[in-house]
Order: structure tokens, then C-alpha cells, then sequence
């Protein structure tokens, strides 16, 4: 794809070989685009027959889920019967990790109290491990009807956001990611000027190591949300502008979330590779 002729050919082979897998998003519900995660596999102990050679394999596949479906109460997550949330439904702009076995077929229900918000139904899944991300967000200002945003997070030594803007209503913004250590700085000349680029959104993107920060500038070029980026290796992470103008009911303004959220010190272990400017930042659009 034209995207990917920008890409070096180190990170090319990485971004532009991944096979697509397919997520059908159901009950008002669209489906977002989604790429595929290469990482380690493990074999399955039980799966070990004496005398032969030949063993099954299993992946890991880890789900990630994001709240910005803009309401004062909390979603809660169902697999079939199981409730993955346990006692502890999410908020809207929370997002969890769940350690759980998908397979083909699975259909996960968002519940608002009693009521089900929608289905997102899993129709295949990537021979690999992976982290899938799926975003649940307002449909449109109007109604109260609810969509899907999913990703599969490519394996990068790098680290990777996932830029997606589930806004509903007429104002614009823009995120832009730059140096954090430049502008905490208290000494103007120790740091050289802070250098920021845009975050386009509906895309991926790899930046090295270190700590960033986050903005969302309206259109008055006024400073709408802010929130710290600490990028580590091999990690993975969604930025989502969320909020909604309704037409029918409570506004929400527009902010941003990051998560995950890992300590600034994990970057001081000895181990994180030195950090980089903002200005490193590779670009690649969602398959």
C-alpha cells in the first residue's frame, strides 16, 4: 500500500505482511480493521502423546477492551455466561486486559444494567499469539446505538499506539505526541526546543522508548486534553479521543485516554534502549 512505501524495509516486512483476520461486529455495531501480531508460541503439555512428534500448538491471545461509550453508569463484559468484568464493570474511559481463551465463534455482549448494548462476535483469530484491542464507542451523536473499533497489534521490538478518534459531534482536534522530558524541563537551555508531530488518526504508530506526552488541540489551536505516553519496549497501546455532542440527551467533551499507563521508572531498568525524540515516529495506516 502507498503507507507502506514509507515504512524502512527493517519494519516493512513486519507491518506490511500481516494477514488480516476478520471480527463481525453485531447489533448496530461496525467492525474496525485489525492486523496480526507475530510473537513466541508454546505447546500444549497435554497435548504431548508418547511416541510421536507432531504436537498441536497453542497461542495466547490476549483481549483488550476500552470503554468510550460516553455514559454516567459502567459496562459490564460477557463471554456466553461468564461475566469477564467479575464485580468490577468498566467505566466509560477505563480499559482492561483480560487473560482469556477466545476461540472462533465467541461473542462478546456489552450490558449497560439489565440491557445489552451490543454484540461484537468473533469470527476467526491469528495463528499467534496477539493482543486484540476493540474499542466500544457511540455510533452516532443522535442515537444511542453503539460500534466497534478492533486491532491486532503487530509484534514490534518497538512500542506501538493505536491513534483512533471515537468523537461524535461537529468539533475538530488534533493529537500530537512530543518530548516530555523537553517540556518539564526546568532548565531552558540543558534540552533542545520541543519538537511535536501529529497523530493521524485510524492509524498505528512504532516511537522508541521514553516518555511522551499527549495533546488534543481544538481548532482555536487551544489545548482541549492532555495525558503522559510511557512508551516501552515490545508494549503495546491505544490513544483514543472520545466524547460526544448529542443531540439526545448528556454531552461529553471531548478528551483523550492512554492506556496502558506502566511506571516511568520501568524506562530507568537498565534494559529500555536509550529514548528518542518524538521526531522518530513511523507512521502506518490500519490494513
Amino acid at each position: 500500500s502507498p503507507n507502506c512505501n514509507r515504512i524502512p524495509t527493517s519494519l516493512k516486512m513486519a507491518l506490511c505482511g500481516l494477514k488480516a483476520i476478520v471480527l463481525v461486529a453485531c447489533a448496530l455495531a461496525a467492525a474496525g480493521k485489525v492486523q496480526l501480531r507475530h510473537s513466541s508460541h508454546k505447546v500444549s503439555d497435554e497435548a504431548l502423546h508418547v511416541g510421536s512428534f507432531v504436537t498441536p500448538l497453542e497461542f495466547k491471545h490476549q483481549l483488550r477492551v476500552c470503554n468510550a461509550f460516553p455514559n454516567m453508569g459502567a459496562l459490564e463484559v460477557y463471554r456466553g455466561a461468564e461475566r469477564l468484568t467479575g464485580e468490577l464493570p468498566m467505566a466509560y474511559k477505563a480499559c482492561h486486559d483480560f487473560a482469556v481463551p477466545l476461540k472462533s465463534g465467541d461473542k462478546l455482549e456489552f450490558r449497560l444494567g439489565d440491557a445489552s448494548s451490543g454484540t461484537f462476535s468473533v469470527a476467526d483469530l491469528p495463528n499467534n499469539d496477539a493482543v486484540l484491542l476493540l474499542v466500544i464507542h457511540r455510533h452516532d451523536s443522535l442515537s444511542t446505538a453503539v460500534a466497534f473499533e478492533s486491532h491486532v497489534f503487530a509484534a514490534l521490538d518497538s512500542a506501538q499506539v493505536a491513534v483512533i478518534d471515537t468523537y461524535k459531534g461537529k468539533d475538530v482536534a488534533v493529537a500530537k505526541i512530543m518530548d516530555r522530558s523537553a517540556k518539564v524541563s526546568k532548565d531552558p537551555k540543558a534540552v533542545a526546543p520541543v519538537r511535536s508531530e501529529e497523530l493521524r488518526y485510524d492509524s498505528v504508530v512504532a516511537v522508541n522508548p521514553g516518555e511522551y506526552e499527549v495533546e488534543l488541540e481544538g481548532a482555536s489551536g487551544k489545548q482541549e486534553s492532555r495525558a503522559t505516553l510511557v512508551a516501552l519496549s515490545h508494549e503495546s497501546y491505544v490513544v483514543l479521543r472520545v466524547g460526544v455532542e448529542s443531540q439526545s440527551g448528556g454531552s461529553f467533551p471531548s478528551e483523550l485516554v492512554v492506556f496502558p499507563n506502566p511506571n516511568p521508572e520501568a524506562l530507568h531498568s537498565g534494559t529500555a534502549p536509550r529514548v528518542a525524540s518524538a521526531a522518530s515516529v513511523l507512521l502506518a495506516a490500519f490494513a
